[in-house]
């Protein structure tokens, strides 16, 4: 059966419109210059016997499942001989990744479906011919280049024999070029986007309480607690918990987008206190044990009291650093080639993390601490091991919290447990 036959039932959806203005607003108005759109392209590089669009479409309809806004089309032909690369297809039809329904459009409307994403700001608009993104870009003056690394991802695809064309195509090169399978589309998408994907499987539940300490905070929902490292004072912020406190963890699960270091902390706890459940069934302990061995040096970045006599061959990496322990800087001579890295979970607070992940691309990696939300939305960005903390005396953590207590007494209130990627 197609690949694609398996995303028919998913439920259409009717396509937003603009209100026209009042005539008031029209005659006379001064317009401002709009600039040209940026886009990110990535184009899958496949051989031409081998049908890329079930791939494509896969990729979509998971980031969709996941929350993300995705739009675009893959097209499928609809004869054995073309699909095999042996002649033209009888009849074109196109896949909507947002709505699942299929259409027979012509490639021109992949310009509607490029106005249409950069309309709704999606997070990523698929148009799975180069040909037709190409056609759709030159007609709104989509511009590629230098930064369009922070522009809207647009996934397409084009044969291995024609990659000339994408080469000659866009500016300076510009663009990725991606292996055909499904690690190599998450490798471009990237570890940044992690945050995001986070934030939207939090459901928007109620707060139940909010500790805040000088070091940690913490989080409690309806169904776990969540704690996260205080990068620097909370002065600022313990006026505003009362407040806080009384939105949704949805609401507060989103403030891990801010800048501000404070508010960053308490939105990690609050997508710790979505996933890291009291009724999860788990693994015991933080899995650094259960990370893949792999010839080669362990990076250990952040402070782990007894790693020593578990890694006795590691690299250690800290932002103060003691003899024979390395500075922070010395992650881009460590991570690339090595056997694997255990990363203290204060990098997914301070935000290190996707440049972790982008230099130990893969190695084997392990995200431990009590930081860590323990969700299988990680493994995706090259994440391996998960440990984190489950909470089952959240009144009892609240009150230590508050007093200052340290990571190693928090085992006094809950257990640590650990999720491993599978394969």
């Amino acid at each position: 059966m197609d690949k694609l036959d398996s995303y028919a039932a998913l439920t259409d959806r009717d396509e937003p419109r603009r209100a026209p203005l009042p005539a008031d607003k029209r005659i006379g108005a001064v317009f401002e210059p709009v600039k040209a759109p940026w886009v990110r392209p990535g184009v899958v590089i496949h051989d031409p016997a081998i049908p890329v669009d079930g791939l494509l479409a896969e990729f979509a309809l998971r980031l969709r499942e996941r929350g993300f806004n995705v739009t675009g089309t893959v097209q499928r032909n609809n004869t054995g001989g073309a699909e095999m690369g042996q002649g033209c297809a009888e009849r074109i039809e196109f896949f909507e990744v947002a709505t699942g329904r299929v259409v027979e459009i012509d490639r021109a409307d992949a310009t509607f479906y490029l106005r249409k994403a950069m309309r709704e700001d999606a997070d990523l608009l698929v148009i799975s011919r180069f040909q037709a993104f190409q056609s759709a870009s030159k007609s709104v003056r989509a511009t590629i280049g230098e930064g369009a690394s922070q522009g809207m991802p647009v996934l397409t695809s084009i044969a291995g024999r024609c990659v000339q064309k994408w080469l000659g195509a866009l500016p300076g090169h510009a663009g990725s070029m991606i292996a055909p399978d499904l690690a190599a589309l998450w490798r471009w998408w990237g570890p940044d986007r992690l945050y995001q994907d986070l934030v939207l499987g939090v459901a928007d539940d109620e707060v139940r309480s909010i500790a805040c300490g000088a070091r940690w905070i913490m989080v409690e929902g309806p169904h776990g607690s969540g704690l996260a490292y205080l990068p620097r004072s909370p002065k600022d912020l313990l006026p505003r918990l009362a407040s806080l406190q009384r939105q949704g963890l949805r609401r507060l699960a989103d403030l891990s987008r801010s800048w501000d270091p404070t508010e960053m902390a308490l939105g990690i706890a609050a997508i710790n206190a979505h996933y890291n459940r009291r009724d999860l069934d788990l693994r015991p302990g933080n899995g650094v044990q259960s990370l893949p061995h792999t010839p080669g040096r362990v990076v250990v970045i952040g402070a782990f009291p007894g790693l020593s006599g578990i890694l006795p061959n590691s690299a250690v990496i800290e932002t103060d650093p003691r003899p024979g322990e390395f500075p922070p800087v010395a992650m881009d001579t460590l991570l690339p080639g090595c056997g694997g890295a255990v990363v203290n979970s204060s990098a997914l607070v301070n935000r290190s993390l996707p440049r972790i992940l982008r230099l130990a691309e893969a190695a084997p990696l392990a995200l431990i601490g009590p930081s860590t939300p323990l969700t299988p939305r990680l493994f995706s960005y090259g994440i391996t091991v998960l440990g984190g903390l489950i909470v089952h005396d959240p009144k009892g953590l609240a009150a230590a919290i508050r007093a200052g207590a340290l990571p190693r007494e928090f085992t006094r209130f809950g257990k640590y447990n650990h999720l491993k990627a599978k394969g």
